[in-house]
This record gives C-alpha cells, structure tokens and sequence, in this order.
C-alpha cells in the first residue's frame, strides 16, 4: 500500500502528524550539551520485528565497551510503515525499553536518521523524548545531496559519511540533539571495532535484539 491508503486504514493524518515533527525539530539543539570526552556511559537502541510484534532493546557500556545496563520491550505493532514516519512506529517501544534501564548513558546511538530528516528524524525525535542527546547512523543516503564528505540539506550540513573499512558500504551519522555534527562523527569514528562495521554500542544493540527475539518468539 502507499502511504496514503495505509493511512486511510489505519486512520492517520499525516499532515497533522507532518506538522508536529516540524513544531518538535524547532526544539533541537545541534551543539554540544555537554563535554563528550568526559563521558562514560553510552547507549544504543535497536528494533526488532516478528509477525505482527515489536521489540526493542536499549544497551548501555562503559568505555571499555563492556555491558553495565539493558533493557527491552515488546509490543503489538500499532502504525505501520510509512517512510518519513518511522517514529511512530518504533518510538513507543523504544522509550519503554529507555525506562528499564538501571544506567542512563550519556548519549544513545539510534540508527536512523537525526537532523537529516527532512523534517524530524527517528534519532531526534527519541532524544526530544527521553532528555538524553543522541547520534544518527543511517545505511541509506538521507535526504539531500552528497558533497565531498558531507550531506547537505536546504543548504545546511546535515550529515557526515563514514566508512568503517575499505570496502564496505558507507554510513551517514547525523546528530540527534544536543550534540554537534562533528562531534557526532567523531565518536562514531572513535567507537567503531574491527571488524564490524557499526559503532561498537550500536553492534552490541543490534547482537541483543536478536537474541531477544530468538528468545522470545523464535523458540515458541
């Protein structure tokens, strides 16, 4: 279905949900809240799907990459998927799997897209939600146009490519809030270990989720 069937049956107004990501990304704040090379806890989320399910998990690890708190929760799916719209679909979840944590970190990598968006993306809009900052890591080109090492959008840098390793597909990191695009890339760059190609928080996410659906629903 396009997006506007799939909102007609599921009874969305997406003009009016357009219209607050809009009102919501007014909000951010693309600098640093806070001395990043002081931090010691940091988060990432990842989702997971299964049948008509939802799963998420939120890590959180010490400099030494090690596991110190984790959370997940699952749920019905109650949106469905409409590019753009993604958030709405997801964040509920997300934020629910945030709130079990014993830890909160000091930053969250989402993946998905921050400020690249063309209006609010999935990064931002958790941050807005749970008063953490966070960073983007999107697999696709966001929205705008490639120029040397940066995304650009209605004129504004927006992302940065990452490559993790000679080969391999680039990344686009993308501040969430309250942190700057350059910081954002560089912890991102800092925190990735070979040989996989996420920043290691987002891998250890991605690994958890898994092995929380195979738990859960795999194994029934």
């Amino acid at each position: 279905m396009n997006p506007e069937e799939l909102a007609k049956k599921y009874n969305l107004d997406l003009k009016k949900l357009a219209q607050e990501q809009e009102k919501l990304a007014k909000q951010l704040a693309i600098k640093d809240e806070i001395d990043f090379s002081l931090i010691d806890k940091i988060g990432a989320v990842d989702t997971a799907f299964f049948q008509n399910k939802i799963i998420s998990v939120c890590v959180v690890l010490n400099p030494e990459m090690e596991m110190i708190a984790q959370g997940y929760f699952s749920d019905k799916i109650r949106f469905p998927y409409i590019r753009d719209f993604r958030a709405y679909r997801e964040l509920p979840s997300m934020i629910e799997a945030f709130n079990k944590l014993e830890e909160k970190p000091d930053v969250i990598f989402v993946p998905g897209d921050g400020i690249s968006h063309p209006r609010l993306g999935i990064a931002s809009h958790f941050s807005i939600s749970v008063g953490v900052p966070t960073i983007g890591i999107s697999n696709s080109l966001p929205a705008g146009e490639v120029k040397g090492e940066y995304v650009f959008f209605n004129g504004k840098k927006t992302a940065k490519i990452l490559q993790a390793k000679p080969g391999s597909n680039p990344m686009y990191v993308s501040p969430g809030n309250n942190i700057s695009l350059n910081t954002a890339y560089e912890l991102s760059k800092k925190l990735i270990k070979l040989p996989h190609k996420l920043p290691e928080p987002l891998h250890v996410a991605h690994k958890y989720v898994r092995e929380i659906r195979k738990e859960i629903f795999e194994n029934q």
